[in-house]
């Protein structure tokens, strides 16, 4: 393959990169790279994918895209060395799975509406896995967030009919967590706050299933609008000669009120 830019390159090419990195006068990063010392990196690259997806940056969500895409090519080319399986396995499996699990387009069932396939996929997928109860299929979401499996789970729960009449229900849930939690910390009672808090916590994640807002997506911008204003917070100080670590709590809250303001005022 010459050293050179094109406009246009085939997955074939690209499993053809990857062979090169890892072969003998490849890259000495690749080459001693394997599934376990870059699982992480698969983590990674999803994250800054959907991060590039809610910027509205279609140049750079097409990158990180590539860079997904990457890491599925580069496991796969490592299973290959070890004659596991390789990419053309893994095209597979997919491509099998979603005729199996499409039954509505593919085979005898019929979905009218996006909820009726919903419904379709999750027996073909229970059945594809041996599922036999509701409580299986739960214990079957493991490898996710503790925010995102929380809400899968409380999902299939609903699923069957385990579910609050209405959003009020799910409130004086949270209430009565946040009560057991104060009850909890008034005792000194380290492990058992620890157990209120995951209640807690869980009783908030079911509040956003409940309102169909995303749990891990809804943390994820409040986590980035925190930084903003403390960002903001720390412009402030720094026009005033303020060091943050010599601030009282009081001078603190203070400066993040103002904070919150100029955030406000930047948005409108």
């Amino acid at each position: 393959m010459q050293n050179n830019q094109k406009k246009k390159y085939t997955i074939d090419e690209l499993r053809e990169i990857v062979k090169m990195l890892r072969g003998e006068n490849g890259c000495p990063w690749d080459k001693v790279q394997t599934h376990d010392s870059i699982k992480n990196c698969m983590i990674e690259e999803s994250y800054e994918a959907i991060d590039a997806l809610e910027k509205g940056n279609d140049a750079m969500f097409a990158n990180e895209l590539g860079d997904l895409l990457f890491q599925v090519v580069f496991h796969a080319e490592l299973a290959s060395e070890r004659g596991a399986f390789d990419f053309d396995d893994v095209v597979y499996e997919i491509s099998q799975k979603m005729i199996d699990r499409h039954t509505h387009v593919f085979g005898a069932d019929k979905a009218s509406d996006a909820s009726e396939a919903l419904g379709t996929w999750e027996k073909n997928k229970k059945k594809e896995k041996g599922l036999k109860s509701q409580t299986e299929a739960m214990r079957d979401i493991v490898a996710l967030p503790a925010l995102m499996r929380a809400q899968k789970v409380q999902k299939k729960a609903a699923d069957v009919g385990f579910d609050w009449d209405d959003i009020k229900g799910v409130l004086d849930k949270i209430r009565e967590e946040t009560d057991e939690l104060y009850l909890a910390i008034e005792k000194n009672d380290t492990q058992n706050a620890a157990e209120e808090l995951g209640d807690l916590l869980f009783s908030v994640v079911n509040a956003a299933r409940f309102l169909k807002i995303n749990s891990e997506e809804a943390l994820r911008r409040a986590t980035d609008k925190f930084i903003d204003r403390f960002d903001i917070l720390e412009q402030l100080a720094q026009q005033n000669s303020q060091n943050l670590s010599n601030l009282s709590l009081e001078e603190l809250e203070i400066l993040w009120q103002q904070a919150k303001i100029e955030k406000n005022k930047k948005f409108f």
